[in-house]
């Protein structure tokens, strides 16, 4: 039997499902300490003093620790992305001096259990000066804004971006220039399961534990290392289950910092659990940016040329990949799905006394479709032309790959007409388009919007990520290691929090050495049984790492096929694996099984001398680009023009992201992926006033969406493999919040068309729709 594309369920799920799986929180040490932390109620202000005594005394608190007393042993947070002229102020791991966001760490209590913990903060004492905070990010850096750090008065992390060749030219040669101010605004990844971190040291061995919920181990063993000054042969980090990351733990956080310190210090396990109110008030944020758009365009809708003026905001601090995601990862994808031959881009970072902004779902990719995808259709709006054929007029063309775009990118294989063709078709656009003529001669306000997107993906090219500053590579490891027993056990270096790579990685090998997927074991998510890795963030799971086991698959096989030579007393070019056994060619009652080849590898004695003992293989697989996959999405919406509320009709999505492993973990990262997508443009707004407060600290206030705000998604593919990979293979993690929310937007706007409404920032939420669709009304009396 084939296993790779066949929709198996999850091997993850019965122990999920059912409770049994263990998660930071749920793991059990003797003795373990809890620390809980005091945070700044100010979006900005001066640290006069801490008075900790009151709490020190009181009883079960075991240590009560500030900037002051880890000076000089633990180092300040490392930002891992570097752009020409970045300024990189300190970031403490507790506060010195200054707070520069409502959360910022003060102090730390550790006590017996979490109660005391959280009892002893308010016996801390803290005096505060009020300072003049600065929260939004256009008037960051205007002449006499507060200024988040002393060291950058202007509040401008960086400037970054690429003139282009070609550009005043092409807007010279134009019929008409077309501008948007496009607002992409704030939004907090919500994972279901928050952060958490807890610490073991053994004095004896000099070795420390850290169980943290990240995407990285590794990374986090390698920045955690460097900030602490401890030996990372020494270090191991676990990542146990993660209850979902959304790209917020992929980074080092302070509080893994001082947990891991103060388990040095206390010589006993520490733990602490993030809150919800924590979590949103200083776990990463996402998006939050405001691009100013010019496109360049003939009479006929194509496309000449693109300039983009971008602000990005970067909270109070930069975080790991801060730096990379509203530069790099935004401005190569300017091209889309288009042949745009001239682009132009600049991009400025700045600080505010915010959460840090870092990746999140789509990390820079989303945002940059969102610009193409509502720059194309307010074109086709001006230029009196359907969505669907401007697209078919700019799309670069299949026999045009591999691609190279005015970014200086290049993509890998695309057909973007059949995807489109095949999301119309399911659609029934033609006649929706009837339909919605005749509905608006009612008063009714049918919206269809249409998304094509293109992604990179793969994230892993070492040097491609170092020319854009990255500060490690990306590669990934993946071990294959068979057993006597012919069991199979894969290491990974990918730690997956929700993906199904157990499931997709046996498929991978079940599919390789005809064994079943039930026989396959896949260990991730521990820096002591994976020696290296990078992690799983930017759909690198399956086209990174699932590579990298492909390929050791491979070197298996190959072994094992010259042992099986020795063993059927043949020549090793008449010896061949016909997807289940090894065979004599020409007599195929001589063979050995992979059972067989294995017992004989571990028991030895039958192997000539030139062979080592065991059955087993690695690969780092460092791949030459990134993978590029693709797809257009089209929402259909109706706009009640009495209270402005939006009612998903139809949600086709239509997605490329090469040969498919198993198309039911394709769907459910598709269905994740458009509901987040969904909810950035009807729902989600990160929200702080003037002095830094977090409007939207919880659950009550924060908008995710439910179940019954979702359409059925009505999804489908296309298949066009990938050069790039021997599996063909894009990723498709993301596709899904890319290209939701300019389908969304594109869909309401398109219904409030008639009422000659052009553009609403986004969210759109009921009471905004139905403020513009009054201000329409009343405008036209």
């Amino acid at each position: 039997m084939k296993y790779i594309g066949e929709p198996l369920k999850r091997k993850e799920d019965p122990r999920l499902i059912t409770g049994q799986g263990a998660y930071v929180d749920d793991i059990p040490l003797p003795g373990t300490l809890h620390c809980a932390f005091v945070r700044s109620p100010h979006g900005h202000a001066r640290l006069k003093a801490v008075r900790t005594d009151r709490a020190a005394r009181h009883p079960g608190v075991v240590a009560v620790v500030t900037a002051r007393d880890i000076a000089g042993t633990v180092g300040t947070m490392p930002c891992g992305w570097n752009l020409p002229d970045l300024k990189t102020p300190a970031h403490p791991v507790l506060a010195e001096g200054k707070v520069r966001l409502v959360g910022d760490r003060v102090a730390a209590v550790v006590a017996e259990d979490r109660y005391t913990a959280r009892d002893a903060l308010d016996l801390i004492e803290v005096d505060y000066e009020p300072l003049p905070a600065v929260v939004d990010l256009e008037r960051a850096f205007a002449p006499g804004a507060p200024a988040v750090h002393e060291e950058v008065q202007d509040n401008t992390a960086f400037v970054w971006g690429f003139p282009g060749q070609g550009v005043e030219e092409a807007f010279a040669k134009a019929d008409r220039v077309v501008r948007l101010r496009l607002v992409n605004h704030r939004v907090i990844p919500t994972a279901m399961e928050p952060r958490g971190v807890m610490a073991q040291f053994k004095p004896a061995a000099g070795e420390l534990t850290v169980w943290t919920s990240t995407q990285a181990p590794h990374l986090i063993r390698a920045l955690l290392g460097m900030v602490l000054k401890f030996p990372e042969h020494k270090l191991r980090v676990i990542a146990p289950e993660v209850g979902g990351g959304f790209g917020s733990k992929i980074y080092l956080y302070p509080e893994e910092v001082l947990v891991a310190h103060l388990a040095m210090q206390l010589q006993r396990p520490v733990k602490w659990i993030e809150d919800r109110r924590e979590n949103y008030q200083v776990t990463t944020h996402g998006r939050d940016r405001v691009d100013y758009v010019e496109v360049a365009v003939k009479k006929d809708g194509t496309i000449l040329g693109l300039k983009c003026k971008c602000i990005g905001n970067l909270g109070a601090y930069l975080s790991t990949f801060a730096p990379a995601i509203p530069s790099a990862f935004f401005g190569i994808m300017l091209s889309g799905a288009y042949r745009i031959p001239a682009i132009a881009c600049e991009v400025r970072g700045v600080f505010t006394n915010t959460s840090m902004v870092d990746a999140y779902r789509g990390a820079g990719r989303p945002e940059a479709c969102y610009v193409l995808e509502r720059t194309v259709d307010r074109v086709a709006m001006e230029l009196g032309l359907d969505p669907a054929e401007i697209r078919r007029r700019n799309y670069i063309p299949p026999e045009a790959y591999p691609y190279t775009t005015a970014t200086g990118v290049t993509y890998d294989s695309a057909n973007h007409r059949a995807a489109l063709e095949k999301a119309l078709q399911l659609v029934g656009y033609e006649a929706l388009r009837k339909e919605q003529a005749q509905l608006r001669k009612n008063g009714r306000l049918l919206g269809i919007g249409l998304s094509s997107y293109v992604e990179v993906c793969g994230v892993g090219p070492s040097k491609g990520l170092a020319a854009a500053g990255g500060g490690g590579g990306g590669w990934e490891l993946g071990t294959v290691r068979v057993h006597a027993s012919g069991k199979v056990t894969v290491l990974t270096g990918c730690s997956p929090h929700g993906q199904g790579n157990e499931t997709s990685y046996a498929q991978i090998v079940a599919d390789g050495l005809a064994v079943s997927p039930e026989d396959v074991e896949v260990l991730h998510g521990d820096t002591q049984i994976v020696p290296f890795g990078t992690g799983t963030f930017g759909s690198r799971s399956a086209a990174v790492g699932g590579t990298a086991i492909y390929l050791s698959v491979q070197k298996v096989r190959e072994k094992a096929r010259a042992i099986a030579a020795h063993l059927l007393e043949a020549p090793l070019e008449k010896v061949t694996w016909d997807g289940t056994r090894f065979a004599v060619q020409g007599d195929p009652s001589r063979a050995k099984t992979l059972g067989e080849v294995a017992g004989a590898a571990h028991l030895a004695t039958p192997l000539p001398p030139e062979i080592e003992p065991g059955l087993e293989a690695s690969t780092v697989f460092d791949p030459s680009n990134f993978t590029w996959p693709f797809g257009t999405h089209v929402a259909v919406v109706e706009v009640d023009p009495e209270t402005g509320k939006v009612q998903f009709e139809r949600y086709v999505a239509v997605d490329d992201c090469g040969n498919v492993i198993n198309p039911l973990l394709v769907d459910g990262q598709i269905h994740g992926g458009i509901a987040q997508g969904i909810g950035q443009a009807l729902y989600e707004q990160a929200v702080y006033d003037e002095h830094g407060q977090l409007l939207t600290g919880s659950l009550m206030d924060y908008a995710v969406p439910k179940a019954e705000d979702l359409p059925s998604y009505e999804t489908d593919r296309t298949v066009t493999p990938s050069p790039v990979n021997p599996m063909g293979v894009k990723g498709v993690g993301e596709a899904g919040t890319i290209a939701a929310t300019p389908a969304v937007v594109n869909a309401v706007l398109d219904a409030l068309s008639p009422l000659g409404i052009r553009e609403l920032d986004m969210p759109l939420t009921t009471e905004k729709i139905w403020r513009a669709i009054r201000g329409a009304k009343e405008g036209r009396r």
